[in-house]
């Protein structure tokens, strides 16, 4: 458990979001959360979660991190002001994963703006890009204690060294080792569509997926990944997922 507790702000509570919540609470952290729900379906959410419900005003006040785990879409919807009132040491995190099936046309994504680069220009803030590189089923039921054999990795990018180390220390505190992925404008290497992404790689396996990503491959392997497996009859269970990502790239472990 992290030695150091932490208030935290989470704005989207779906199966990453929730999940955050859920791990963060029970590492010892301070947790208060806001969606799009009203107050009641709010409260209910929170209570389920064991943390705190708080209006979007709130959620982001008198915080250390603030994690947002919204579809990428949603982004732009929050209020302008969101972050006036927030100091420039608190941690803003991007969790999101742009799907165009999803999140409609963003051209300047798909002129290949590395996402988070177009999130934290939407904020106005700098934003580190975390917690987007797992399924929500691994992040919820696959941690591990750290120095566990074959503990799954994540990746962690961003511009700010001290703002990484701190979310490294929550990715740990979830379960996970942490991997620097380098500056946000590198994050694109853990974004859909690369050997990075879902694909449930510990330390080392995860440091070559990053350095074998090919960005201009990544859409492509995306839309395609979305078409076959919507495809298919029924939806594949947790290990199928992991092990088509996996296929998806010569390299990667499993595809042998």
């Amino acid at each position: 458990m992290n030695s150091h507790t932490m208030k935290i702000g989470i704005i989207g509570t779906g199966a990453i979001g929730g999940t955050i919540a859920k791990k963060m609470a029970e590492a010892g952290h301070s947790v208060k959360i806001n969606n799009s729900d009203d107050a009641d379906k709010l409260n209910a959410r929170a209570e389920e979660l064991g943390v705190t419900a708080a209006n979007k005003k709130d959620v982001v006040k008198d915080v250390d991190v603030i994690i947002l785990s919204l579809p990428t879409i949603a982004i732009p919807t929050l209020p302008k002001d969101l972050f006036a009132d927030v100091p420039e040491n608190v941690i803003v995190v991007d969790t999101s994963n742009y799907y165009p099936f999803r999140d409609a046309d963003i051209e300047e994504i798909k002129n290949g703006k590395v996402e988070s680069i177009w999130v934290s220009e939407q904020l106005g803030r700098p934003v580190i890009k975390a917690f987007n590189n797992l399924l929500a089923e691994t992040l919820a039921s696959g941690g591990k204690e750290p120095g566990a054999e074959d503990r799954t990795a994540m990746a962690v990018a961003g511009d700010d060294a001290e703002a990484k180390k701190v979310i490294a220390g929550l990715v740990n505190d979830a379960g996970y080792d942490a991997v620097d992925s380098g500056s946000l404008s590198e994050s694109w290497r853990h974004q859909p569509g690369t050997p990075a992404y879902c694909t449930e790689l510990n330390a080392e396996e995860l440091k070559q997926a990053l350095a074998d990503g090919v960005k201009e491959e990544a859409p492509v392997l995306r839309d395609k990944a979305i078409a076959d497996l919507s495809a298919l009859p029924s939806y594949p269970s947790h290990p199928d997922v992991v092990k088509f990502n996996r296929a998806l790239f010569e390299k990667n472990p499993g595809t042998k």
